[in-house]
């Protein structure tokens, strides 16, 4: 039934009587009575909306009617009272990834460089030298868009020229196609927030995202995107800011290829050239040795650039940099400058930033696993990603190039990359599997001993499929226990920060945060396994928390989630990214929409009737 409404008087009353606390939002935390009467204009029908959950639908789809500047408006009863679940996947398919797209052409630029990161007068696009397309199209704009400045990038610039950028930093151009009438940047999504960029790791569970729900265009034009940064800056970025030209992230390129190729098989020359570029990546990024590659034929990350990394807020480093500037008898701030500007130098604070650095290559910015030791480790994260790559390679050789691939003058078969991936299989056993803990450990290489963190890395290889069936029994069995709250698995065990400083900040990527992340890669591993109760479990369990969050907080989907209370009221560095709107949420948050559309596939219908109701996990397990 839909009801006729004064738009902008039934928002001002609903506002008024029950937003209490004024935060533009109707929420658990708000006191009024919970119950509003609607009058329809014409028929003067009524209809009471009561609950918070059916008062902050009310409040989006009035938000919505606003924006259209309608006076008068349709709201309709039955999206007042949809099922939560249905409601939130509706609004990921149908609203947040559009909401979430961004391109680097005329029509989309403004988008990314009006945002709060660009702080100079004048909005840069960085652009490298030898995209001479790019060059020409941006240089083009420059003529027509006020305070915006084209910067061509050189061919193979050093890092020292890098660190020069942080005086003017900007945007990074990506890839842009010819589209009918004229050329268009390739579409990517962001995150969300301020993460108004595109994201290494995070695109690829977007990507997961997006191929469920049909957009199979979007999750190639991510794979596009890829291919461009590593031809073009030499990695697939941490993002496309100037800042990140001297890190990569976690790399998960070949997978999302295998999920393109499942979903609708592409042209076979366009999996061709982007087989080609898995190739290029794995070769240059990944496998030299000395950079990621260590002695043990294990990799690490290892992230270049000098000094703290530019994109942390200021005051971010104070408890790093304090004992320093003691040290050299200077206040904070002076030292700060000094040693940005390279007057002071000191040879353990640099190796302090060479493993923060490294740590935020890997995704997991921060942990207490990898803070001031990132770069000694064989972690457990990227040996089971770079095994999916091998395994990848080699399936993708066999199923669609009849088991020889030929790059240049050199010819890959799928038994050579089969054979390095049971290689690294063996080394990552040897090195990093833990029999008595029944969990895998990152190698620390230069002191030549495991780091015995308790992370959900430990379920990466279950996800890679490298572990046999005894260690796979004992991470679900043993290990997993320790990682499972009422909403998923938290970052790390609890057990594993108990010893952190009190001092210290609680570190975002530990016990008791839950990521988005990390359940997907558990619940595909636990799939590849066949504990496929566990997987049901474990599913729900993090569908709950995000159902429950939504139902409560005006239909927030955030970053991450507190897992000890159950909340996306996080008090860890950075906040919360997608907490931060008014009246209605427009764009949840990336990997988050996709762990929901991604949980929703491997679910029964009778959990999804469960979730709808949102009965309690641990009324259930």
């Amino acid at each position: 039934m839909k009801f006729v409404l004064n738009i902008d008087k039934v928002f001002q009353e609903l506002l008024l009587q029950e937003d209490t606390d004024q935060d533009k939002k109707i929420t658990k935390d708000d006191n009024g009575p919970k119950e509003f009467v609607l009058v329809d204009e014409n028929t003067k029908q009524e209809a009471v909306i009561t609950g918070t959950y059916h008062l902050s639908n009310l409040l989006q789809e009035l938000a919505q009617l606003k924006e259209e500047n309608l006076s008068l408006g349709e709201v309709d009863l039955s999206r007042i009272q949809e099922n939560p679940v249905h409601r939130i996947s509706r609004k990921i398919k149908d609203d947040y990834w559009e909401e979430l797209t961004r391109t680097i052409d005329k029509k989309g630029l403004t988008q990314i460089i009006e945002d709060e990161k660009t702080s100079a007068d004048v909005a840069r696009l960085y652009v490298a030298a030898k995209d001479k397309q790019g060059v020409a199209y941006f240089q083009e704009l420059e003529k027509e868009l006020p305070n915006f400045k084209v910067e061509i990038l050189p061919e193979n610039y050093s890092m020292e020229y890098v660190e020069t950028l942080n005086e003017k930093p900007g945007i990074l151009a990506l890839a842009l196609e010819q589209k009918t009438y004229s050329l268009q940047g390739v579409p990517f999504v962001v995150p969300g927030g301020r993460f108004n960029e595109m994201y290494g790791w995070d695109s690829y569970f977007i990507g997961v995202g997006l191929l469920i729900d049909g957009q199979v265009n979007k999750a190639m034009a991510i794979a596009e995107n890829f291919k461009y940064q590593i031809i073009h800056y030499g990695k697939i970025l941490n993002a496309n800011r100037s800042y990140y030209l001297t890190r990569t992230q976690p790399p998960l390129y070949s997978s999302l290829l295998i999920k393109i190729a499942k979903k609708k098989m592409p042209s076979l020359d366009w999996l061709r050239s982007h087989l080609e570029t898995v190739i290029l990546e794995y070769n240059t990024v990944w496998m030299v040795q000395g950079n990621r590659l260590t002695p043990t034929s294990l990799n690490r990350y290892k992230a270049d650039g000098i000094g703290m990394p530019f994109e942390v807020e200021p005051g971010h480093f104070d408890d790093i940099l304090e004992p320093f500037a003691k040290k050299y008898n200077l206040p904070v701030r002076e030292f700060e400058k000094q040693y940005l500007q390279r007057t002071v130098v000191d040879a353990e604070l640099d190796e302090y930033f060479v493993h923060d650095r490294s740590m935020r290559e890997s995704g997991h910015d921060t942990t207490n696993r990898l803070i001031n030791r990132c770069a000694n480790l064989n972690s457990v994260d990227v040996n089971s990603f770079l095994y999916k790559y091998e395994k990848d390679v080699a399936y993708l050789i066999k199923e669609h190039f009849d088991t020889a691939f030929q790059v240049g003058n050199v010819v890959y078969t799928s038994k050579e990359w089969e054979q390095k991936a049971l290689s690294r299989k063996t080394k990552i056993n040897e090195l990093c599997w833990n029999e008595a803990s029944s969990m895998y450990f990152d190698y620390d290489f230069v002191n030549h001993e495991q780091f015995a963190f308790e992370a959900a890395t430990t379920f990466f290889p279950l996800w890679a499929g490298l572990c046999d069936e005894n260690q796979a029994k004992k991470l679900v069995e043993v290990a997993l226990p320790q990682f499972i709250k009422t909403g998923g698995i938290t970052g790390s065990t609890k057990a594993s920060v108990a010893n952190a400083p009190k001092d210290a900040p609680q570190r975002q990527w530990d016990y008791p945060f839950g990521w988005a992340p990390h359940q997907m890669l558990l619940w595909e591993g636990l799939i590849n396994y066949n504990y496929l109760d566990k997987a049901q479990e474990m599913v729900y369990r993090w569908l709950w928390l995000i159902t429950k969050n939504a139902v409560d907080y005006n239909g927030t989907i955030p970053e991450k989630f507190d897992l000890e209370i159950n909340s996306h009221k996080v008090f860890a560095e950075y906040g919360n990214v997608g907490t931060e709107f008014d009246y209605i949420a427009k764009e949840g948050f990336g990997w988050v929409n996709a762990s929901y559309q991604y949980g929703l596939q491997i679910l029964s219908e009778e959990l999804k009737e469960k979730l709808g109701e949102l009965i309690s996990p641990d009324t259930i397990f």
